[in-house]
């Protein structure tokens, strides 16, 4: 979304009068219609849902009208040809940086990690199709999840990959696909959401600054993501960086299916800390925390000393990004911290292993917010602060007082 610029005088050059104060109120003029907290709000209200309570019969039957010349469909995400379709539609038509030098490039396997977990309901993987060509032109999706917001552990959904094709934003398509998955899952009787924008909306719960590790920092130079500090030479930057060849964690392997049920055990404890957090099952536990090459990678700790006994998780996702007109590189590969669970040794040592684990696999650059407990090591491990922030958003439920969070009050990663 368009920021506002800082000055609205150019030297040199006469400008048409623009009206700031109205082009910020229309930026938001949707979501004023929407159940979420807003800026002009003050500080009084009590926690819990914007909207006055509703049943499923309150929620219109029929799916919200399209322009004519488009029709909605539900993208079947096991079909490999659909799959496809997705993949080419975000890959081509999502998040860019503002010097449109890089954008993610979610892998059709990544999606259906992403969207195909237990619970998952085919109906909320919404899409947008031309009538004519059958093309996809737009997509947004809602996945299950229970999640805890201060004491109340309520089901919602995660909303993500809101698309829609470049050359068709002027359609207004966004706004009909927000209401259309607003209206599919208030009809399974789930009215919270969570989700997580660059941009900022009213009104976020909680902002996340992301912090990059260069693990290939030659690479990473060359296309631009980073630069050369000053008085340092390619070799000592190199030298700098330069991770050990193996893992110093005793007890540390891959994650197996049936760690699933302590490891759920696990995780949740160490969640509770936080004031935004999710609630896994064991059968989402194995789902989310496998190991699929070039997608999930998930670790666990198992206690020399009580053999099966599991006391540490580090795990992180991949989320390559294409990169746009350079003559050599095309894609940086990432990976992303995921879930951390430290209790036998230091979270700075966990995430340190991981890296080393990355780098091995060929990962160029290693990813981290500053929320949970992450800050207590982005210093140490050379973690660089990066330019994008994450804002974190909740749908028809306001915080006591309209206050927000801080990082390290947030449990809860999203992708």
């Amino acid at each position: 979304m368009e920021e506002l610029p800082l000055s609205t005088t150019e030297s040199g050059k006469n400008r048409p009068h623009i009206d700031y104060k109205q082009r910020a109120k229309d930026k938001y003029a949707f979501w004023e219609t929407q159940p979420v907290a807003q800026f002009t709000e003050g500080g009084e209200g009590e926690e819990g849902p914007i909207d006055a309570p509703k049943t499923v019969g309150d929620v219109r039957a029929e799916p919200y009208n399209l322009p004519d010349s488009f029709e909605w469909c539900t993208c079947n995400l096991d079909e490999e040809a659909v799959a496809q379709e997705v993949y080419e539609l975000l890959s081509n038509n999502y998040v860019e940086d503002d010097d449109n030098m890089f954008r993610f490039k979610y892998s059709a396997s990544f999606l259906k990690w992403c969207l195909l977990c237990p619970g998952h309901q085919l109906e909320w993987l919404v899409g947008v199709r031309v009538k004519a060509s059958r093309r996809l032109v737009g997509f947004i999706s809602a996945i299950p999840a229970h999640v805890r917001v201060g004491e109340k552990t309520m089901a919602m959904v995660e909303i993500n990959f809101l698309c829609v094709h470049k050359k068709l934003r002027s359609k207004r398509l966004a706004p009909l696909l927000i209401k259309e998955i607003t209206r599919r899952v208030n009809k399974c009787n789930i009215w919270q959401a969570a989700y997580t924008a660059g941009v900022l909306l009213p009104k976020p719960v909680a902002t996340c600054r992301y912090y990059h590790r260069s693990l290939n920092p030659r690479k990473l130079i060359d296309v631009g993501f980073s630069r050369l500090a000053p008085r340092m030479t390619m070799a000592r930057t190199v030298k700098l960086y330069k991770l050990p060849d193996a893992t110093s964690t005793q007890g540390l392997r891959e994650c197996r299916p049936d760690d699933a049920p302590q490891l759920a055990e696990l995780l949740n404890a160490s969640l509770k800390r936080y004031k935004l957090a999710p609630l896994f099952s064991p059968e989402e536990v194995a789902h989310w925390f496998q190991n699929v090459d070039d997608v999930v990678n998930a670790f666990v700790v198992e206690s020399p000393d009580t053999p099966g006994r599991l006391t540490d998780l580090v795990s992180f996702y991949t989320l390559p990004s294409s990169i746009l007109g350079h003559p050599q590189h095309t894609e940086l590969k990432a990976a992303y911290l995921y879930y951390t669970v430290a209790t036998s040794v230091p979270l700075r040592q966990l995430v340190s292993d991981a890296m080393i684990l990355a780098a091995a696999r060929g990962y160029d650059v290693f990813n981290a917010l500053d929320l949970m407990h992450n800050e207590t090591f982005l210093r140490d491990l050379k973690f660089g602060q990066g330019d994008g922030q994450l804002h974190y958003y909740l749908y028809n439920w306001r915080l006591a007082g309209g206050c927000s969070m801080a990082p390290q009050d947030v449990g809860l990663v999203l992708m």
